[in-house]
């Protein structure tokens, strides 16, 4: 089967949006922040609640960060020898229990968005990469054909992978959260 000019174009197109929005995630995701919280509605309880899961979320993200080794192995150790982007799920985690903790259809249909659209252009973008820098050894991974790595939790890693990071945007984001809520 052979692709026309127009097609290629199209394919090229599309996986160029899907770099920048991988690229560009962080950028966008303070854009989709700062309207989800002029936009929350929330009070003392879906505070509270929203930030029990929220906190469940960031802690899968430590897990994860104290293990990847990123751009230098394919990490199968701690939560990666279960799912294979558990940074994401983490997020999404972290995400649902912001949507709760706004109280708002409105925030739940922008943070929803942006993490559909910026995490799965983030795992394609981020997949084609491990694909190209370890053939053979991520494409196992990936069927599940890779033994497990048996490496311990490491806080000093998830320092240097910048998790406090995302520990000081969920402690920001549902501060402001508690102070709109006046809980």
């Amino acid at each position: 089967m052979t692709m026309s000019s127009g097609q290629v174009k199209n394919v090229d197109a599309g996986a160029s949006v899907v770099t920048r929005l991988a690229r560009y995630r962080v950028h966008l995701g303070f854009l989709a922040a700062v309207a989800a919280l002029v936009l929350a509605r929330p009070n003392a309880v879906s505070w509270r609640s929203g930030l029990v899961i929220a906190v469940v979320g960031e802690c899968v993200r430590l897990w994860a960060a104290g293990h990847i080794e990123k751009g230098r192995e394919v990490t199968r150790s701690g939560p990666y020898g279960y799912v294979r982007h558990p940074l994401y799920l983490g997020s999404t985690i972290m995400g649902v229990g912001f949507m709760i903790a706004a109280r708002s259809w409105i925030v739940a249909a922008i943070v929803g968005t942006y993490l559909l659209f910026t995490l799965v252009a983030a795992m394609r973008t981020e997949e084609a990469t491990l694909d190209e820098r370890f053939a053979g050894e991520y494409s196992a991974y990936r069927r599940g054909a890779a033994p497990p790595v048996s490496r311990g939790f490491s806080f000093a890693r998830a320092m240097a992978n910048k998790e406090y990071r995302a520990v000081a945007g969920l402690a920001i984001g549902m501060a402001i959260l508690f102070w709109r809520a006046g809980a």
